[in-house]
């Protein structure tokens, strides 16, 4: 036998819905179901006649009747497909109105999701994971939801403990115009103790790292040549003068700081994908799963035309440039023979990747002014 909605909850429920609200959500530990309008908040607290899971379930046909016009439900079945970004765009208010919290990660992936209904859907459900797929969609990210966003993953990051999380979180909240310069110089004074933190600001702002370096020393023959040889598109000279500058001198030393106590795998192959799309201009071809000495070997040998003539232009920088190829192709290759027969983190980690890492860091030393 179907169990109606008790007749209190049913008149409260049919005069919420009759004032056309933007959001509902169901808190269902105190069994209060709560409607946003443009006038403030709705709150119905929920007089059950049968089991709560029951009481539940028949509330959200109740909602999903009145607004899909169908009282099966938002069909869970979808929640792969709707996590994609897949949902159409015309559903996704509709969505908002049925209490119901995969059907608000459906509108969190949605590509088509406006600033105020990023409003609503952070109403609904405040959670770190709605929080960066909204941040990936820019008309929020260009919207006034993009800071409140971004601030609460920063608040959020001490009760995250997945690396790649943390990461994450940081590089969608570093995205320009989202945090002030005080609030990154704090971000960043925390990346002392938390080497991970540096992560996300290597990838969402490698250019524009905060604190000073002093640029890499080039002749003035040398900075004319490459320039020249730059204007004409060569990557190679454009590649050398970027590394000797104050800003391509502050990611390799920060680089080399992530490198000095990586958490664990997840921490190094993130660090070596950012080194590698840093450098990727020399390499349109993409990542060419090598290991190191394979790179240092390919470096060395390269005919690569633009590679031969900024040599030609700039001998006394071959070391340098063909470094900055050999930069280019490291990934998860150059880490394959360590991880690949050990899942080891933290200090066990470290030690078995030294063969690996010390030769790295003696390349990247090297180019370091």
């Amino acid at each position: 036998m179907t169990m109606d909605l008790s007749s209190e909850d049913a008149l409260r429920l049919n005069v919420l819905l009759a004032n056309s609200p933007q959001a509902i959500r169901i808190d269902e530990s105190s069994m209060t179901l709560y409607g946003l309008s443009e006038k403030g908040e709705a709150k119905v607290s929920l007089s059950p006649n049968c089991r709560d899971d029951l009481y539940l379930r028949k509330v959200r046909e109740v909602l999903s009747g009145h607004v899909l016009g169908s009282p099966g439900g938002y069909p869970i079945y979808l929640k792969r497909w709707n996590r994609m970004g897949q949902t159409r765009d015309e559903n996704l208010e509709q969505l908002l109105l049925l209490g119901e919290p995969e059907a608000v990660v459906a509108v969190t992936s949605a590509r088509g999701l406006s600033d105020e209904l990023a409003r609503r859907a952070w109403w609904t459900r405040q959670d770190p994971d709605n929080a960066r797929r909204m941040l990936s969609i820019s008309a929020v990210v260009e919207g006034e939801m993009g800071s409140e966003l971004a601030r609460f993953l920063v608040e959020y990051l001490p009760f995250e403990t997945e690396p790649q999380l943390i990461i994450e979180s940081l590089r969608l909240s570093l995205q320009p115009g989202l945090l002030s310069e005080e609030e990154q110089a704090a971000l960043w004074k925390r990346c002392q103790r938390k080497p991970t933190y540096y992560l996300g600001f290597l990838s969402s702002m490698p250019d524009v790292l905060p604190g000073a370096s002093e640029g890499k020393n080039l002749s003035n023959i040398e900075r004319v040549g490459a320039e020249q040889l730059a204007q004409a598109g060569n990557v190679f000279a454009s590649q050398l003068l970027k590394i000797c500058s104050p800003e391509g001198q502050r990611f390799l030393s920060t680089v080399l700081q992530v490198m000095e106590k990586p958490a664990n795998q997840d921490v190094v192959t993130v660090l070596l994908d950012i080194l590698r799309d840093y450098f990727s201009p020399l390499r349109p071809s993409g990542d060419p799963d090598l290991d190191l000495e394979a790179l240092a070997e390919q470096a060395r040998q390269s005919n690569n035309l633009q590679l031969v003539d900024s040599l030609k232009a700039l001998p006394a920088r071959e070391k340098t440039i063909r470094s900055l190829y050999l930069l280019s192709g490291v990934g998860y290759g150059i880490v394959r023979p360590v991880f690949s027969k050990s899942d080891a983190i933290g200090s066990l980690m470290r030690k078995k990747l030294e063969p690996v890492f010390d030769p790295l860091r003696e390349v990247i030393n090297d180019l370091i002014g």
